[in-house]
């Protein structure tokens, strides 16, 4: 199986402080896989590096062999990265529909002159956005919710909203970053099914952050532990969350 996401020596530093040192991660194609490791540990920098909000020192970073490092944010999002946040981001004052439209914008170009005028490639544009928007959130089952504003769902279903933008850009890697923060147990078993459907559905690899252990080792088929920015182990996640050292520092167990 091809590795859709390979790093290899990642590293950034902050003022003298290593964050991330010598990282490496393989991802397969199609691959459900995790990334674990106490608060501070550098989980979040190593998103921010893979989606260029930072700029490695070091390393390099492959997108199904081709090398993304350094890369603009918006460039590595067209060339098919998509990210959700441990806080939710969505747009808060927009209804439902019009949070995952905007995800959809780059895949519809229409000139300013043509908006502003409301030309018939701009009528068009939209109501193509509307159905592929619309179909996105039966996957999901916020259909029923287009029009409510985003700041009105309950926060399972903001999650969701926040993955169904995210997929709008048609991404082949999908990151997520504490999906299941802030979430009951419930909401949390839903989520599950939701990535597992999200990666069964749409055919692309997902790469996760979570603190959740029960949602970990129900859904990923591999995990990296994370050590102060260095990789302590990796491997299968049933083999990971069995070793003795990862139990002791990281489990609490």
């Amino acid at each position: 199986m091809a590795s859709m996401l390979q790093v290899n020596n990642l590293g950034i530093s902050f003022g003298g402080l290593h964050a991330v040192d010598d990282f490496h991660v393989s991802v397969q194609e199609g691959e459900l896989y995790g990334l674990i490791g106490p608060n501070g540990a550098g989980k979040t920098t190593i998103f921010n590096l893979l989606t260029g909000v930072y700029k490695p020192n070091e390393g390099i970073i492959r997108l199904d062999g081709v090398d993304i490092t350094g890369r603009r944010t918006t460039d590595i999002n067209k060339a098919g990265v998509a990210r959700t946040f441990q806080n939710i981001r969505l747009f808060s004052k927009m209804p439902v529909l019009d949070n995952v439209k905007t995800g959809l914008h780059h895949h519809y170009p229409y000139s300013m002159v043509s908006g502003l005028l409301r030309l018939p490639s701009y009528r068009k544009a939209e109501e193509e956005m509307d159905r592929e928007a619309l179909e996105l959130l039966k996957v999901f089952d916020l259909d029923k919710e287009a029009e409510v504003l985003a700041s009105n769902l309950p926060y399972g279903k903001q999650r969701k909203l926040e993955i169904a933008r995210a997929l709008a850009t048609k991404p082949k890697l999908l990151l997520l970053d504490e999906p299941a923060a802030g979430m009951n147990p419930n909401e949390t078993a839903e989520l599950m099914d939701t990535i597992r459907l999200v990666r069964d559905e749409f055919h692309i690899t997902v790469f996760l952050i979570e603190h959740d252990m029960k949602l970990v080792s129900g859904i990923c088929e591999r995990l990296t532990v994370l050590n102060f920015g260095r990789v302590l182990t990796e491997g299968e996640t049933s083999q990971v969350l069995h070793d003795p050292e990862v139990i002791k520092a990281y489990l609490g167990e």
